[in-house]
């Protein structure tokens, strides 16, 4: 069904697929924003400067509240406890150090046993994501997590930098909302139910970079959010030609690790400072960076510790991270396994800013290889290749610019069909390709047991013909 609309949406003219976006986004806005709103961002403002006594009494009552909703309305907490009542174990459930770590299989296996029993899933916002480790997830949020995210969102993203839910915003995302066989503008839609000029981050070849950096003038963009690596790729375009004329307010980089080169280009050519962005459809963490470069907590959004080798380690060392959903009330994950790993600021460590939030000194587990196209496209978010789709596990690697090997595990109903749509929706974003299917029993993991979604193994010679055509096709 999915498949279909996306045709359908494509085979529309320009405006009216501007249309269609400035209609999801005003349903958007009304899950988002609110009567509640402002009050919601005044008082996640008055958070940033608690002391460290006040965070913990927050959080051990907003735990205690989270764990007890868990264990009994929620089914597959309340049928996990029961049976170690039966069992003889009578640890309490109100200590989070007596709940087992929760993996993401369990979440993709059981979905709909993690909503808690009070809630119709009908009524709630439906959200698929993979992530970045290949595993395709259903999650739901009540309106009032929904409202509650964004409104800590309008204080720590765009009210660091002085910016209204009114100002425009350019987004580099995933949404196929320009085919990818397009090769004449626009390549981006306005939404104007979000002040949002939502690019395709499928089209950012070399020759087409001019046409983004024009819309984005004529659109009158203010700030920048999206992938580091599109958002990197539009700024190598804008030094190359020389622009002058694309100053933002601030580029908020997410889902990928921003390194320095990046940032510095990023800044050079927006003339704005950059600020990476944490945070996953599971809703069980959060983070921002702040104008002094330090990327805080939402410990309102999810309570994070640091594992070691199964067990916590201090603050300060580097772990693994299992998160509790604070904020997400009606479909609690608890203690549950991102497969990110980092390590957090000594408690005694301050910020600049002034803000008691924790810092995250660092986090890693998120690199992901981009896949090349041979007009010098570099494609990043894969994740809706598989929504929908009875695939448990997948993995895509690259071998050459045309040929990709699809290594997927399957649940049972997955057919020649299944198997057909997800060669389709590869080749909607990287064009005309072979798409390889291999069906595994594991995807296989790096030697650190990380899992790899995607993986590019294009070679040297083959990279530098990309570049090569790169340089053949630079606007001068």
């Amino acid at each position: 069904m999915r498949s279909l609309a996306l045709r359908l949406y494509h085979r529309l003219p320009a405006p009216a697929r501007s249309i269609a976006a400035t209609l999801e986004g005003y349903y958007l806005r009304w899950w988002r924003y609110g009567p509640t709103s402002e009050r919601l961002m005044q008082e996640a403002i008055a958070r940033e400067h608690w002391t460290a006594a006040q965070w913990h009494a927050w959080r051990e009552a907003r735990l205690a509240y989270v764990l007890e909703r868990a264990a009994t309305r929620v089914p597959y907490y309340r049928d996990q406890w029961s049976a170690r009542r039966r069992q003889g174990d009578h640890a309490s459930w109100e200590l989070l150090e007596n709940w087992p770590l929760l993996e993401k299989e369990a979440v993709r296996q059981h979905a709909r046993a993690f909503v808690a029993d009070d809630r119709l899933v009908r009524r709630m916002f439906h959200l698929r994501t993979s992530g970045t480790t290949g595993t395709p997830l259903e999650i739901w949020r009540g309106h009032d997590a929904v409202r509650g995210l964004y409104g800590i969102g309008l204080a720590r993203t765009r009210g660091w930098h002085g910016l209204r839910l009114s100002d425009r915003r350019a987004m580099l995302g995933g949404q196929l909302v320009t085919p990818v066989r397009q090769r004449r503008p626009p390549f981006w839609v306005w939404n104007a139910g979000l002040h949002q000029l939502y690019m395709s981050s499928y089209h950012l070849a070399p020759d087409l970079i001019p046409a983004y950096l024009d819309a984005l003038v004529r659109y009158r963009v203010v700030y920048l959010v999206g992938y580091a690596s599109s958002l990197h790729a539009l700024a190598q375009g804008a030094l190359r030609l020389g622009r002058r004329d694309l100053k933002m307010v601030v580029a908020l980089a997410s889902s990928e690790r921003l390194d320095e080169d990046q940032r510095k280009e990023i800044t050079a050519a927006f003339q704005c400072p950059v600020r990476e962005t944490y945070g996953m459809a599971e809703n069980v963490a959060s983070a921002t960076e702040c104008p002094s470069g330090r990327l805080h907590q939402w410990p309102e959004v999810g309570h994070i510790e640091v594992f070691d080798g199964g067990h916590p380690v201090p603050a300060g060392a580097f772990g693994e991270f299992v998160c509790t959903g604070l904020l997400n009330a009606d479909m609690p994950l608890i203690r549950y396994r991102l497969a990110d790993c980092g390590r957090f600021a000594p408690v005694e460590e301050r910020c600049p800013c002034g803000r008691t939030l924790p810092v995250i000194a660092g986090v890693e587990g998120r690199a992901t290889d981009l896949l090349l196209t041979r007009d010098g496209r570099r494609v990043f978010w894969l994740n809706p290749v598989l929504y929908g789709l009875p695939v448990r596990q997948a993995q895509f690697v690259q071998e050459t610019l045309d040929r990709i090997v699809v290594r997927y595990v399957a649940d049972p109903g997955f057919t020649a069909e299944s198997a057909a749509t997800i060669a389709l929706r590869l080749r909607e974003r990287m064009g005309d390709v072979q798409v390889e299917l291999e069906e595994v029993a594991e995807v296989p993991r790096t030697s650190g047991q990380k899992l790899r979604s995607v993986i590019c193994n294009v070679s040297p010679a083959e990279r530098e013909a990309v570049l090569q055509l790169q340089r053949d096709r630079q606007p001068t």
